[in-house]
């Protein structure tokens, strides 16, 4: 697997899985931002409507507090987070959700409707946006297919998307981030220098640029497979494990004080070097969480 060198920040060929991911979770990240605020007007519409991804965020934001798992506060008999009673019919003789038949479902009626019967109701000063009305119909539309939580899904490997540039991708990443430049109506940057891919290469990787000598070496190599060399030397650098731990102890909280009241020491630094250690010597991932739980 590799990137276009137009777009490494980092290079995927030889690093283990859990810095693909990070490869390419960065560079949709820097997709995101550039495209964060146009997106955020326009709403496009995705070509499928997902229930996971598009629809179970609309309803829990807006259904469950009144329709969801807590019997103590349901309205109206009505639960939306299960499918089989979100597909029932009630005693109105009305179904919250027929899938096809997007005008029958009483759920669409009441998100759009325009007096008191509006759901959520308008003294609660919340309403469905527009776009998340025309996911909901489209779901319905399409058949209102369920899903059960994505953490207990079977892990499915996405289809390539299709390409107008067929030339332009090097490898499946490729077709990822040109299939979003693309639908945005945007061209993939042009081929960056040996210089900036070897900075963009150890500042991703060890958190460090690299050194003049590092860089007059990689100048000089004009064999093949020059770049994927730097990538495997700093992949096996110990401060690789240093910047691969960064964002797992910040979610962790780690701190080598309490930061509150006192700010007292206090002594916890094997974990850290624990976690380092781990990234360094490319642990499994469900090893890592097994040996963090138990710990």
């Amino acid at each position: 697997m590799s990137l276009h060198p137009a777009f490494r920040s980092s290079h995927c060929t030889s690093a283990p899985a859990h810095v693909v991911s990070a490869c390419l979770l960065a560079l949709l990240g820097v997709l995101g931002g550039s495209l964060a605020a146009r997106a955020a007007d326009e709403h496009p519409a995705p070509k499928t409507v997902d229930y996971n991804r598009d629809i179970r965020p609309i309803l829990s934001d807006h259904c469950y507090a009144c329709h969801g798992p807590d019997a103590d506060k349901r309205q109206a008999n009505l639960r939306l987070d299960r499918q089989q009673d979100s597909m029932a019919v009630l005693e109105s003789g009305h179904a919250a959700i027929q899938p096809g038949k997007v005008e029958a479902s009483e759920l669409v009626a009441r998100v759009i409707a325009t007096d008191e019967s509006r759901m959520p109701p308008p003294e609660s000063g919340r309403a469905l946006k527009a776009h998340e009305v025309e996911k909901l119909k489209r779901w319905i539309a399409e058949g209102a297919e369920w899903k059960g939580h994505w953490a207990y899904l079977p892990v499915e490997r996405p289809p390539l998307p299709t390409v107008q540039t067929q030339t332009w991708p090097r490898g499946a990443i490729d077709r990822f981030v040109l299939g979003k430049l693309e639908e945005e109506g945007l061209s993939p940057s042009p081929e960056a220098d040996k210089a900036t891919l070897i900075r963009r290469a150890s500042l991703d990787l060890t958190g460090l640029p690299p050194t003049p000598g590092e860089i007059d070496a990689f100048l000089s190599d004009t064999s093949d497979g020059a770049y994927e060399r730097v990538v495997d030397r700093l992949l096996s650098s110990p401060h690789y494990g240093e910047r691969m731990a960064i964002k797992w102890l910040d979610l962790a909280r780690y701190a080598d004080t309490n930061g509150y009241h006192v700010d007292d020491h206090r002594n916890i630094w094997k974990f850290r070097e624990w976690v380092i250690d781990a990234f360094n010597r490319n642990m499994p991932f469900d090893q890592f969480t097994i040996e963090q739980i138990a710990g």
